[in-house]
């Protein structure tokens, strides 16, 4: 095996990426700083920040006007898809928490972008079991229960049009899925990678972005 290299993402590094890349506008920030403050254990279920640029670039990239998130908690990730979407586009955001979706509903409306947001307060596999069986998605986004990321996945891809696009977040799980006794998430996310990579419906790329972004395209 040969690696490409061996750059270590320090503080130092780590800043001046996030300053070569598209800030974050003031709402976005906002709901990134409130969501820490208010919600300290669970923060670190927020998209990083480097990711909200890089899910609007892909939105952009495949032209979608479609756009399914399974997992919104704050609303952060939710947020830069759409607005990267163009005015008459919707993003269906999926949920079980009326409380931290909240202060994604007020982040949506300061950026006027919540006319774009169908939230659904309900099991994701009961949302996405109840849309069109066939393709109309462009662009996915999955960062919700890892044991559930398979029937998502089953559930996406039969949706997902021709050139549509899944982005999945967490697929290194904190560098766990190389521990061959792995268990609860992380044995699922590990089950997750393995499903995908077998899935020749779909293209897929698994790269070290944050805690690890899977790119998949319907082929």
């Amino acid at each position: 095996m040969t690696k490409g290299n061996d750059t270590t993402i320090t503080d130092d590094l780590y800043a001046y990426m996030l300053a070569h890349n598209p800030p974050l506008d003031p709402v976005q920030r906002e709901l990134v700083d409130m969501t820490y403050a208010r919600f300290p254990d669970h923060a670190g279920m927020q998209s990083a920040e480097e990711q909200a640029p890089l899910l609007a670039f892909l939105v952009r990239l495949v032209g979608a006007r479609h756009v399914v998130e399974v997992g919104t908690f704050t609303g952060f990730s939710a947020l830069a898809m759409a607005q990267a979407l163009p005015a008459d586009g919707t993003l269906i955001a999926c949920d079980i928490s009326e409380e931290w979706t909240a202060y994604g509903r007020e982040a949506w409306a300061k950026a006027g972008v919540a006319d774009r947001i169908d939230l659904r307060i309900a099991p994701a596999l009961d949302t996405l079991r109840a849309m069109p069986a066939g393709p109309h998605i462009d662009f996915a986004y999955l960062d919700a229960d890892k044991g559930g990321y398979i029937a998502y996945w089953e559930e996406l891809v039969p949706r997902m049009r021709q050139g549509g696009v899944i982005a999945t977040d967490n697929v290194l799980f904190h560098g766990g899925v190389t521990d061959p006794g792995a268990t609860g998430p992380t044995a699922a996310i590990k089950e997750f990678n393995d499903h995908v990579s077998a899935d020749d419906r779909m293209d897929s790329v698994l790269l070290t972005v944050s805690d690890g972004l899977t790119l998949s395209r319907k082929k």
